[in-house]
């Protein structure tokens, strides 16, 4: 695999996005103040935590039968199928959940042999890459919302609509649908939405002389809190991700790189033409120089973090050893399940981190707060690119099943929220508000997000481009205006030239 493999060379045409809301004034009064579009089965012009609690557990959804409006149940074919599932590193819940979709899945729609992988998240892209080119991909394919619009506009995925497998188009995030929207056509369906939030050690915190029950509210003061904290208490404020090709980079840094009003493109404006490259104007270069504080003048994040994951955050972190970090409420779960683990005094520690574990907003910058509107999308992929033909009814019910407000719901357990937005009417959705701590913090997030740019090249500016960025900004092998304009010009090239 090289960081060539799946490039395309030619610049996609101009798209459009509506207006996302830059901040919320806080969580309690989170809205989707730009939205104009609303939602069959929710009011967006509603949304924040109190709403999403008033809807929650007020429906109720029968998936085998309405899936059998879609396809017979008793209908007898064959599937195969690709996604990112639960790793070892997920909570148990997860995979509990993960093994009780496929029962029920076999239960329902018994006659439908079924082949699925659960493939890592930083291998499923090049492995697609690699079987699509010899005629032998899977019938469906749920990737990251990064990834579908490299392979549409390749000519591999079919058109898709949440109608064909029987739900309004209404019933998803516009901004989803953008994700799942190439030269004005549709061709997947989005399965789950996401933001993420600031984590923090309210402990670690107040030993190092911080307000423990406040967050930082700008990215100036992440880098302020990160350096008090490793001067104080001898251990890393903030857990910087900056791994080349791995999708938890960009998800972790272009936040910081939006809230200076830098960009990939122009994706975080109004209307972005996706044509003019911001990764070295100011905005990104303050951003960059702010990793770069951190992790070259103050030491204050782990020295690992050329190499790490959100996944290597989580020991320090349940050590006491890292006070701050961007994720899902999935890791709460996680430091529960680890601190569960633990024996003797480490079990004493990781106690007293899960006790004192805090959610907040991501902080805002000179431009505006932000955060990645990310998730994924289920994509058909045509007939002529799958192993043993395509069998239409059987990937059809499969979709349905999988994107009910029952499973959309489920399957986004701790870390996510249902694609389907009538996922939120349900009791799933009521019983994961009841148990799953801060999780109405990362769903306020929601007016927050952006997404990355709609193009077939953003995967490669995103997973490779950006990081490389951080990469020889933070190893000193170029300045960070020199990262940035080296960013700029490789972004250039990709296009095309076109910018």
């Amino acid at each position: 695999m090289t960081d060539m493999q799946g490039r395309v060379t030619r610049p996609g045409p101009t798209l459009h996005r509506q207006v996302v809301a830059y901040a919320i004034a806080a969580v309690t009064t989170a809205s989707l103040m730009s939205t104009t579009v609303y939602a069959q089965s929710v009011d967006l012009s509603q949304w924040s935590p109190d709403y999403i609690r008033s809807i929650a557990g007020t429906e109720t959804f029968d998936t085998a039968g309405h899936c059998a409006d879609v396809v017979p149940l008793d209908y007898t074919g064959r599937l195969t199928y690709w996604w990112t599932g639960p790793t070892e590193a997920s909570p148990q819940i997860e995979h509990t959940i993960n093994d009780e979709f496929w029962a029920a899945w076999a239960k329902t729609y018994p006659n439908i042999a079924t082949d699925a992988q659960n493939i890592d998240y930083n291998q499923l892209l090049d492995r697609l890459r690699t079987t699509l080119l010899g005629n032998a991909g899977p019938m469906v394919v749920r990737l990251q919302i990064l990834g579908g619009v490299e392979f549409a506009s390749k000519g591999y995925f079919q058109e898709l609509t949440p109608e064909d497998i029987g739900y309004p188009t209404a019933d998803f995030w516009p901004g989803a649908m953008k994700s799942v929207t190439w030269d004005g056509v549709t061709y997947g369906v989005p399965t789950n939405n996401e933001t993420m939030a600031m984590i923090w050690n309210a402990d670690i915190f107040e030993r190092a002389g911080l307000d423990p029950e406040s967050p930082p509210a700008t990215w100036d003061d992440v880098v302020t809190y990160s350096k008090t904290i490793h001067d104080k208490l001898g251990i890393s404020g903030y857990g910087l991700v900056a791994r080349q090709n791995a999708g938890n980079t960009p998800f972790r840094f272009m936040p910081q790189l939006w809230a200076y009003g830098g960009g990939a493109l122009d994706e975080a404006e109004a209307s972005p033409s996706y044509q003019d490259s911001y990764l070295d104007n100011d905005g990104a270069k303050a951003a960059l120089q702010a990793a770069f504080d951190m992790y070259v003048r103050d030491k204050s994040v782990p020295t690992s973090a050329l190499t790490n994951t959100q996944n290597e955050n989580q020991s320090p972190f349940i050590a006491g050893q890292l006070a701050m970090m961007i994720a899902h409420p999935s890791e709460y779960a996680k430091m529960v399940d680890l601190a569960g683990q633990a024996t003797g005094a480490d079990k004493e520690v990781a106690d007293t981190v899960v006790a004192n574990m805090r959610y907040g907003l991501i902080p805002e910058g000179p431009a505006r707060r932000a955060v990645v509107f990310g998730g994924s999308n289920m994509h058909f992929i045509n007939e002529e690119y799958v192993e043993g033909g395509f069998d239409e009814q059987a990937a059809k019910a499969f979709a349905c099943f999988w994107n009910s407000p029952e499973w959309s719901t489920k399957l986004a357990w701790t870390g996510s929220n249902p694609g389907n937005l009538a996922g939120f009417k349900t009791e799933w959705m009521k019983e994961r508000l009841d148990t799953i701590k801060f999780l109405d913090v990362t769903t306020s997030m929601l007016p927050s997000g952006i997404p990355f740019p709609v193009i077939p090249e953003a995967t490669e500016i995103m997973n490779i481009i950006v990081p490389d960025m951080l990469q020889n900004a933070l190893t000193e092998r170029m300045t960070v205006d020199e990262a940035a304009a080296d960013a700029a010009a490789k972004v250039d090239a990709l296009l095309g030239g076109g910018l």
